[in-house]
C-alpha cells in the first residue's frame, strides 16, 4: 500500500502516478474520502468512550435517588458507543479496500505509457547473425532431445513440457550457476514453499489486476506462487528487522506457476510462455533511502548472469502502464532471439519501495530505535525461458548447439548434438 502521509500531503503526485499507469485517478479521491471518514469515526468513538467512562465515575458518586436516571443514561451511552465502534470498524474496512485499490506510486523518471512505451537504456552485444537459416528453440530442443512438448501436453495439457536429458541438465546448470553467483554476492539461498496463504499473496500485490493469472486451491485456500518473490516477501511478515549491518538479501529457487490468463494465442510455440517453470529470484529488504542503489546492484548481478550465458541483450526502463501494481520502477533485460528478430524479456528487477512491506507489516528500527516501514526489491537471476536464448544464439549450421563455457561444468559437454539412435 502507498504511504497515507504522501496521499495527504501531495495527492496530485498520486493522481499523476495513476494517470501514468493508465489507471483511474478518481481512486485517489475515494481514498482521501475514506481516510477522512475513518479519522472522523475514530474521533467520534474515542469521544463517546471517554464520555461513557466519565459517566461511570459520576454514577459512583451519585446519590441513591440520582442513580437510576444516570444508569439509564449510561445504558443509552453504551449503545451509542457500540454503534460508534461498529461505524469505526466499517470505516476502517472501507479505507483498507480503497487503500489496496491504488497501485504503488511510480518513481519519478519512469516513462509513462503502456507496454510499447519503454525506453532502451543500453544495448549489450550485437544481435546474432548466421550464414544459414537458423532453427527456433523448439526445433532445436526437439532435434537435440532437450524438450518434449508433445508428451508434456499428453500428461498435463497445453503449455506444459518435459525437459529431457541435456535439456534438464542445461536448466539445472543455469540455476546452479545463478545460485553460486547469488551466494558469492551475499545472498542467503532459500528453497521456499510454493503454496502460500491468501494474505501473503495479497500482501505482495498479486491478487489485484493479475489475480486471474494465479492458480488457487479453494479447498485449502492456498495459492501457487508465480515467483518465489511471494514467499520471500512473506518470510519476515509481521517482524521488525535488524538492518543495521545493511540489507537482508535472499535468493529463492523454486518452481513457479502461472495460468497465463489473457494470453490466448500468444507464444504458444515452445517454452516462452508456459504454465510451469523454474527460477532463481533475488529478494531484498532494505531501508527506503537505500532502495535505489540496491536496485542498481540487482541489475548489475543480472548483467553478470547474462554475460555468463553469452547472449546479446538490452536493458529497458519499463513504462508505468506495464509495471506490476507493487513496482515503482522496473528494469527489464531482454535477450536477442534470432528467429523472431527481436528482443524478448529474460529477467527483470523491480523496486517496490515500501508498498509490499506496508501490507505485510515488515519494519526495521531507525537510528533512534523507532520502527519504520522497510523497502523491498526483487530481480530474476535465471529462469527456464533463458534456454530459448541460449539455444537460438549458440546454434551451429549442423544443428548442434555450443554450451556457454560457464555452463559446461554443469552440463558435462561443450556441444549439444542429436542423440544417437540405436542401430546407427
Amino acid at each position: 500500500m502507498i504511504d497515507l502521509r504522501l496521499l495527504r500531503e501531495d495527492p496530485e503526485a498520486v493522481r499523476a502516478s495513476q494517470r501514468a499507469r493508465g489507471e483511474d485517478p478518481a481512486l485517489v479521491d475515494a481514498l482521501l474520502e475514506a481516510d477522512v471518514a475513518r479519522r472522523s469515526a475514530i474521533a467520534t468513538a474515542d469521544n463517546l468512550r471517554a464520555e461513557h467512562k466519565s459517566m461511570g465515575k459520576v454514577i459512583g458518586k451519585a446519590s441513591k435517588e440520582e442513580r437510576p436516571a444516570l444508569l439509564a443514561q449510561a445504558t443509552e451511552m453504551s449503545v451509542k458507543v457500540k454503534e460508534a465502534e461498529a461505524a469505526q470498524t466499517a470505516a476502517e474496512a472501507e479505507l483498507e479496500a480503497a487503500h489496496r485499490a491504488i497501485s504503488n506510486v511510480v518513481q519519478q523518471g519512469a516513462p509513462a505509457g503502456g507496454e510499447d512505451d519503454y525506453i532502451v537504456l543500453e544495448t549489450v552485444g550485437t544481435p546474432t547473425a548466421f550464414d544459414f537459416e537458423p532453427k527456433d528453440h523448439l526445433e532445436l530442443g526437439e532435434s537435440l532431445g532437450l524438450i518434449d512438448m508433445e508428451r508434456g501436453a499428453k500428461v498435463s495439457g497445453s503449455r506444459f513440457y518435459f525437459l529431457t536429458g541435456y535439456g534438464a541438465l542445461l536448466q539445472l546448470g543455469m540455476l546452479q550457476l545463478a545460485a553460486q553467483k547469488a551466494v558469492a554476492n551475499g545472498f542467503t539461498m532459500m528453497i521456499p514453499p510454493v503454496l502460500v496463504r491468501p494474505e501473503i499473496m495479497a500482501g505482495t500485490g498479486f491478487l489485484g489486476q493479475h489475480a486471474d493469472e494465479v492458480y488457487h486451491l479453494p479447498d485449502q485456500d492456498l495459492y501457487l506462487v508465480g515467483t518465489s518473490e511471494v514467499p520471500l516477501a512473506g518470510y519476515h511478515s509481521g517482524e521488525i528487522l535488524d538492518l543495521g549491518d545493511g540489507a537482508k538479501r535472499y535468493a529463492g529457487w523454486s518452481s513457479c506457476f502461472r495460468s497465463e490468463a489473457g494470453s490466448y494465442g500468444k507464444d504458444t510455440r515452445g517454452i516462452i510462455r508456459v504454465h510451469q517453470f523454474d527460477k532463481v529470484e533475488m529478494f531484498v529488504y532494505t531501508k527506503p533511502e537505500e532502495a535505489d542503489a540496491e536496485h542498481q546492484r540487482l541489475l548489475a548481478w543480472e548483467r553478470e548472469m547474462l554475460a555468463a550465458v553469452e547472449v546479446p541483450y538490452r536493458i529497458i526502463d519499463t513504462a508505468a502502464g506495464d509495471l506490476g501494481s507493487s513496482a515503482a520502477r522496473k528494469f527489464d533485460c531482454e535477450a536477442w532471439v534470432p528467429t523472431q528478430q527481436t528482443y524478448r524479456e529474460l529477467s527483470s528487477t523491480s523496486n517496490c519501495t515500501t508498498f509490499q512491506a506496508r501490507r505485510l507489516a515488515v519494519r526495521y528500527r531507525d537510528e533512534n530505535g523507532k520502527p519504520q516501514i522497510a523497502a523491498t526489491l526483487n530481480g530474476t537471476l535465471a529462469t527456464t525461458r533463458w534456454i530459448v536464448a541460449i539455444l537460438e544464439n549458440h546454434q551451429r549450421a549442423d544443428g548442434s548447439v555450443r554450451v556457454p563455457a560457464a555452463l559446461v561444468p554443469f552440463v558435462g559437454t561443450e556441444v549439444l548434438t542429436p542423440p544417437k539412435v540405436a542401430g546407427r
